[in-house]
């Protein structure tokens, strides 16, 4: 029987425009000859749709759609995800998975584990179930699991789950598991899912259909890669990374075996990370109603990196490059801008700020008192370069592109309501060596210089003062990424980081910068995530609290 995956890129809340995408895939997928087609997890509403789930009307049309698709949905299966209510009596939502035949709706799966962890928070909406059914299409009898139903196997890392869906489907007898995803990209997760599947299907001597959605949406980027596993856990299909597909395969129940197989390529990280700031770019960008961005091109290698990735997420027509020199902006800096912008094939303006800020200064100093301290010098630059831009957004309707990076922004090493304005930061889930290791993956890709050498090997510099360079406040970002790392991503302690041959003083100076810096973050635009552990959605922390909950501490001044 020839089985379809439908990988495709719903848009949370457009319920009508996710069912015609449906209903064209099951279309295309029939007319290739496919009894039955998947789609990931929440597909007809959107995954994730957060706090839309309380609106009752939102839940009510995601149900309509589904009786719509399944009225209209001819010649061929649909499973499918969506919001359902448990039960007239209580009311209680659950995730939800459709099997819909010959017009009518065959049965349903609930979703058994909600995770609660990183940037889940599904119990918060759902209620879970441990009702399990195995459903028939044709000879092959199938049991449905939703994403973090499968991720039991892996329940030892932080989860405390009790009931392990596809251990209760296997005392039904399937001979197929077919699983409903929606699961973010973070760098090197596609091996986790790939290991995790494989482990399954070995373990329980069953085959596996995996669907998962691509999608930019908010903060959290999908990147799709669906395949399917042999019962040994071999991996016969995979769909394509960050793009919306369409495969069928062909499963034999009798030796549950798929008969299709394709080449799997060997994944490139930086090619991976590049694909998928692309995707979040343009999807962003497309699904809040905007055409073009605007970004602010200082010469640096962060505003490089995120024009490039703008360019190929939008088209290069779509694109406007500023730069706003000051009197302290070196001329290779506003050269290389140019240079970039021409490579880039994009749009370009110099808007000098010297003038704004004579002007401001002069009417502080006419009105209030004048500017003296040397930090709120500096920041006016960034603050009126925010003016410019944001000014260029409302008038023309572009978004505004951020091009903070995670070091700068973990550090705050940036400008509040100044460099850190925008709707959408790019690269906030990057190091600044790991910027500059994409950046040389983008000419290598390209094939050409398009990011100027002298942008990649000149010495960072925020330019707001004279022979101001960044490692004369922060460590080399060598060493300060490291620490960044283990602090915010790997949440070691400053006494841990110390062991692993860090100074404690430099150690301790990083945490503090880390930690005062809180207030800003709250209020910095929407970061792509890429990372396990990045600032945004799946950072929750205080922003007014004193870090002195280590019990040592406590101990040493009880002895004092």
């Amino acid at each position: 029987m020839k089985i379809a995956l439908g990988q495709i890129n719903p848009t949370v809340g457009d319920i009508s425009g996710n069912i015609l995408k449906i209903l064209d895939y099951a279309n295309q997928a029939k007319s290739l000859g496919a009894r039955l087609i998947v789609f990931p997890e929440l597909a007809i509403c959107g995954y994730p749709p957060l706090d839309l789930i309380f609106k009752p009307s939102f839940v009510r049309s995601n149900r309509e759609a589904l009786a719509y698709l399944t009225e209209r949905v001819e010649g061929i299966g649909v499973i499918v995800g969506y919001v359902d209510v448990k039960s007239s009596v209580s009311k209680k939502l659950v995730n939800a998975a459709a099997f819909i035949d010959h017009n009518q709706i065959v049965g349903r799966q609930y979703k058994t584990l909600l995770p609660t962890y990183d940037v889940f928070d599904e119990a918060r909406y759902f209620e879970s179930t441990n009702e399990y059914n195995v459903f028939t299409v044709d000879d092959v009898r199938f049991g449905l699991t939703i994403c973090e139903d499968i991720w039991y196997q892996r329940e030892w890392e932080n989860r405390n789950y009790t009931s392990d869906p596809v251990a209760k489907l296997k005392l039904l007898d399937p001979n197929l598991i077919i699983n409903l995803s929606a699961s973010p990209y973070v760098i090197n997760k596609e091996k986790v899912r790939c290991d995790l599947i494989q482990n399954t299907a070995k373990k329980f001597n069953l085959p596996i259909i995996y669907v998962n959605q691509i999608a930019g949406n908010d903060e959290l980027i999908f990147d799709g890669r669906s395949f399917v596993a042999d019962r040994d856990g071999k991996i016969q299909m995979v769909a394509k990374a960050f793009e919306e597909d369409l495969i069928v395969v062909d499963f034999d129940s009798r030796s549950q075996r798929f008969k299709a197989q394709n080449v799997i390529e060997g994944d490139n990280q930086l090619e991976n990370i590049f694909k998928a700031l692309v995707l979040g770019v343009k999807d962003f960008t497309r699904k809040c109603g905007f055409s073009k961005v605007v970004i602010g091109l200082s010469g640096g290698i962060d505003s490089a990196v995120t024009a490039c990735i703008a360019k190929y997420a939008l088209g290069a027509q779509n694109v406007y490059g500023v730069a706003m020199p000051s009197k302290y902006s070196s001329g290779h800096a506003l050269d290389d801008a140019r240079v970039l912008a021409n490579n880039l094939g994009i749009k370009f303006d110099v808007i000098p700020i010297d003038k704004m800020m004579q002007e401001t200064l002069l009417n502080f100093q006419d009105n209030v008192y004048a500017l003296k301290n040397s930090l709120s010098l500096e920041n006016i630059q960034p603050r009126l370069r925010g003016i410019i831009l944001m000014a260029i957004s409302n008038e023309f309707n572009y978004l505004v592109l951020n091009t903070g990076n995670k070091s700068e922004i973990a550090c705050g090493y940036c400008t509040l309501y100044g460099d850190m304005c925008g709707g959408l930061c790019a690269i906030g889930d990057l190091l600044k060596t790991k910027v500059y290791e994409l950046a040389n993956y983008i000419n290598v890709m390209a094939g050409e210089e398009i990011i100027p050498r002298s942008t990649i090997t000149k010495r960072p510099s925020a330019e707001l003062r004279e022979n101001q360079f960044d490692d004369d406040t922060l460590p080399p970002y060598a060493t300060l990424d490291k620490i960044i790392s283990y602090y915010v991503e790997e949440h070691l302690s400053v006494p841990q980081i110390e062991e692993l041959g860090y100074n404690i003083n430099l150690v301790q100076d990083v945490v503090n910068l880390i930690d005062r810096s809180e207030f800003k973050r709250k209020q910095s635009a929407p970061t792509l995530k890429i990372s396990q552990c990045s600032f945004g959605v799946g950072w929750k922390m205080p922003i007014a609290y004193k870090a002195k909950y280590i019990l040592e501490d406590l101990l040493c001044q009880v002895k004092l």
